[in-house]
């Protein structure tokens, strides 16, 4: 075996990312990096014993290019007799929507792709070629942006993906995941392995356009530090990223351990308020990670700044904090909600949902999804959450209840008002408000926590079904 499968095998084998038996979806968009993990994974395979497949996504940003590049691959797909799974996606046109960069959506388009091959079950891990040199330039750009350890920790060897698949032989669930195998080698050495075997890739140009501040990294910035300050600065920089993801395994741990003392818990687990004797106890860096747990658990995302207003609040005082909310300090709390009566009032919002898809909510700090999912998976889904897809028919909004709204729970005796079931469940203030509901029409189908109504639910000998569920909204 040449010198560099043996470095990746023995990569894989040291963070367990991948077992025998695992179909490996090997991400593949026509570059030198993703050209040689196929290779190598192709070669490996007989040790490894899992099964390869080719995923390649079309972003339709460089025209006939990219419309060349799919094809390298599928035709590269045929030659080994490897399945082929395809995507694509307006990248331009989701930027425009969403007010985010092309890059961030090109991203979350590749990425939501990943994530429904894993969802369906058609692959249980998608492999990509992140390198060395994209762990350094993560690093740097993280570094120089006002990172903790979070953001130096860089690119994991492994991310877990929400949701499980089933394994088709045993049965058993196994929860799907994204794997880098790359990550401990140089691009220079996937070249000169490429070489070496006689294997093309293709060159994508946008790589050398320095309008992006990866390839100004890349281009400019490392090769610089090499030259004049260290020349193995990518290891170095890796080595950093190693640090802190063992130190942010650590203290995610100490969080959990220390959650239950200082948060004080609200309706449906949700943590609002913190105990302020408690948390002042604690040292410095735990306070500041339970100001930025709690938070997380609301959607926020704090920057370092935010954090040390919320720590230096004295009684009676607050703090504005991004996305409509502050931080009071009040009596022995610090509550978190949004921001005073007034804007609240103003807070009203309608949403199309689509169907499947995701939808933002910023007044909620939750991104909304629809996904479609088998009615027969009753282990993984529970039935008391899924709709009738026949609902889609006639469009679906989601929005904050209104007076005079109605819903019918699944196991009550009849419908009652949606304010009437937001008290029984000790919902109140700002947070009742602001509460979500999904509407056909002008009729209630679905209330946040609580069971479909029998009516809306999905009739016997349907194959597929409505799952609405809820996610982090990510600040961009």
């Amino acid at each position: 075996m040449h010198e560099l499968p043996q470095q990746v095998l023995q990569y894989i084998r040291r963070y367990g990312l991948l077992k025998a038996g695992d179909r490996v979806g090997v991400a593949v968009s026509g570059g030198a990096d993703s050209v040689g993990l196929l290779r190598l994974l192709s070669e490996l395979r007989p040790k490894l014993g899992i099964v390869i497949s080719v995923v390649h996504f079309n972003h339709k940003l460089r025209g006939s290019a990219a419309d060349a590049d799919e094809r390298f691959v599928r035709e590269l797909a045929e030659h080994h007799r490897l399945e082929f799974h395809c995507g694509n996606a307006d990248v331009r046109a989701q930027a425009r929507e969403k007010h985010v960069s092309v890059e961030t959506a090109a991203r979350a388009a590749r990425y939501e792709y990943f994530r429904n091959l894993l969802h369906e079950g058609r692959v249980n891990r998608i492999a990509t070629a992140h390198t060395i040199d994209d762990q350094a330039e993560t690093v740097l750009l993280k570094a120089v942006r006002g990172a903790g350890t979070r953001g130096l920790a860089g690119v994991y060897p492994r991310l877990s993906v929400a949701g499980a698949t089933k394994s088709r032989k045993s049965g058993t669930q196994e929860r799907g995941a994204i794997v880098r195998p790359l990550l401990a080698t140089r691009r220079e050495d996937l070249e000169a392995y490429l070489n070496a075997i006689g294997q093309a890739w293709r060159y994508d140009r946008s790589n050398r356009d320095l309008r992006h501040a990866r390839n100004r990294v890349r281009h400019g910035i490392l090769p610089r530090l090499k030259r004049s300050l260290n020349p193995a600065v990518r290891e170095a920089l890796a080595e950093t990223a190693e640090i802190a993801r063992a130190e942010e395994d650590y203290w995610s741990r100490e969080v959990a351990r220390i959650w239950p003392q200082v948060a004080i818990s609200r309706s449906l687990g949700t943590y609002k308020a913190l105990k302020l004797a408690a948390l002042r106890a604690l040292p410095l860096a735990l306070r500041r990670r339970v100001v930025r747990a709690v938070a997380e658990s609301l959607g926020l995302r704090l920057d370092f700044v935010h954090v040390e207003e919320v720590l230096a609040l004295a009684s009676g005082q607050s703090v504005v904090l991004p996305w409509g909310w502050t931080v009071t300090c009040a009596k022995d709390q610090l509550r978190f909600g949004p921001q005073g009566a007034a804007s609240v009032e103003a807070a009203d919002y309608d949403y199309p949902l689509p169907i499947p898809g995701q939808v933002d909510v910023p007044e909620v700090g939750f991104t909304f999804e629809v996904r479609l999912v088998p009615t027969d998976g009753k282990r993984e889904y529970n039935p008391e959450h899924l709709l009738d897809c026949r609902l889609a028919q006639r469009g679906l909004h989601l929005r904050n209840w209104r007076a005079g709204d109605r819903f019918w729970p699944a196991h009550s005796r009849s419908p009652k008002k949606v304010k009437e079931l937001l008290q029984e469940r000790h919902v109140h203030g700002p947070e009742r408000k602001l509460w979500p509901v999904v509407v056909c029409g002008e009729e209630v189908v679905w209330l946040r926590g609580f069971p479909v109504s029998a009516r809306f639910r999905f009739p016997d000998g349907v194959k597929e079904a409505m799952l609405i569920r809820e996610l982090p909204l990510s600040a961009q």
